[in-house]
């Protein structure tokens, strides 16, 4: 009985036998071909035709330079005529989220751009993204958020547990805030929370100017509240529910564009674009201790 099986399923094992012994080979094989027939081959042709371009931010915001590369490249791509920014963020540090906002600022006083909300559009992501032409928001998304929050742990009574002292040479008043080998005095928090307040002033301010929105009213669109794609368009923050179809053909308009080719992207480079950088966003968004839009 034992042969009969071995036979009928003999097919099956040799397959699964040379998969398993040729394994590595095969993924450097399927790597190969998107990189050189897949992917160089018809990116040429590609880029000679398209007119818009989609550029997509998801993850923690934290290493910016390539988003920013490719907005650079949208900017000094005569034959792009418009951009799609695909959001889909939680938010993270204060200063890449403020670079990628100006940045889309100057790409839009050349051409078009149209932020989609795909999942998440909160705080420094949602900064990124104030400036574009126009906000559309999945029905499905959340957004807002809009706050800066700072962290920081009070790690005494453990040091004390295991035997371990913090010795300090400095200069400056204020230059050990921030420890956690003790408890903040309150003049350290002071002058953190005067931080936190002027740079969320500065979230507001540009929120507002952005957004058409009166800075009085703060506490309606910001205060760091969450909302749905329907309240964020109640008070403002976005400027359409839809899908992406939806917010594809609101940039075409824009564009002016008669035959619009949308500019394909690496298929294998964006993987591990992807991939590396949601990597390296979990794991030190738990290690930041500055400014956080999140």
């Amino acid at each position: 009985m034992f042969n009969f099986f071995k036979t009928l399923f003999s097919p099956v094992i040799a397959i699964l036998d040379f998969i398993t012994k040729y394994f590595k080979t095969i993924v450097f094989l399927t790597i190969i071909y998107f990189v050189v027939f897949d992917s160089n081959e018809n990116l040429v042709d590609n880029d000679k035709l398209a007119n818009l371009q989609k550029i997509e931010l998801s993850g923690a915001i934290l290493d910016v330079s390539k988003v920013l590369e490719n907005i650079e490249k949208a900017k000094k791509d005569n034959n792009i005529k418009g951009v799609l920014f695909v959001v889909d963020s939680p938010g993270g540090a204060v200063a890449p989220s403020v670079e990628l906002a100006y940045a889309i600022k100057e790409l839009k006083e050349l051409k078009p751009v149209v932020v989609y909300a795909s999942g998440v559009i909160a705080s420094g992501s949602y900064y990124s993204s104030i400036w574009a032409n126009k906000i559309i928001a999945n029905p499905g998304s959340m957004v807002g958020s809009i706050g800066v929050i700072m962290q920081g742990v009070n790690a005494s009574e453990l040091m004390e547990k295991i035997g371990v002292s913090t010795q300090t040479v400095k200069a400056g008043k204020y230059k050990e805030t921030g420890t956690p080998s003790r408890k903040w005095f309150d003049y350290e928090e002071k002058q953190l929370q005067s931080v936190i307040d002027d740079t969320y002033n500065m979230f507001i301010t540009d929120v507002a100017n952005a957004r058409n929105l009166d800075v009085k009213n703060h506490n309606v669109f910001a205060d760091a509240k969450i909302f749905t794609s329907k309240q964020a368009k109640e008070v403002g923050l976005v400027d359409e529910v839809a899908t992406i179809s939806f917010a594809q053909n609101t940039l075409i308009e824009l564009s002016k564009v008669k035959n619009p080719i949308w500019k394909k992207e690496d298929k294998f480079e964006k993987f591990m674009d992807k991939f590396v950088s949601e990597a390296v966003s979990k794991i030190s968004m738990n290690f930041v201790t500055g400014l956080k839009a999140y």
